[in-house]
């Protein structure tokens, strides 16, 4: 009895492939969505930051330096810590803005 049911069943042969492509197709589509499109988002942001300093700005270096932007000279950044002392750090090195909210103050 069992034989006769396992002969009538239709053969997979064909679409087995197409299902399988369909499978990888998704994968790979899913994988945009939730890994490399994030990516592209956060670096264009991060690029859009950096172009839109300017003088004045109170911002965070990437080795968590806080300072306010003396000067742009090019692809470098002066930065006023405190009390005249100034550093130059390039442009790609300004992490985050630090604003007065930021730090609780008024």
């Amino acid at each position: 009895m069992i034989s006769t049911i396992l002969l009538q069943a239709p053969a997979a042969g064909g679409s087995g492939i197409m299902g399988q492509v369909f499978l990888f197709g998704a994968i790979i589509l899913i994988m945009y969505f939730f890994m490399i499109r994030p990516q592209q988002k956060k670096q264009k942001d991060a690029k859009n930051f950096v172009d839109s300093i300017k003088k004045g700005d109170l911002v965070v270096t990437i080795g968590g330096i806080h300072g306010k932007v003396y000067s742009i000279e090019g692809e470098t950044v002066i930065l006023d810590l405190d009390k005249g002392l100034k550093i130059k750090v390039e442009k790609s090195a300004v992490s985050a803005e630090f604003s007065k909210k930021a730090n609780g103050t008024k």
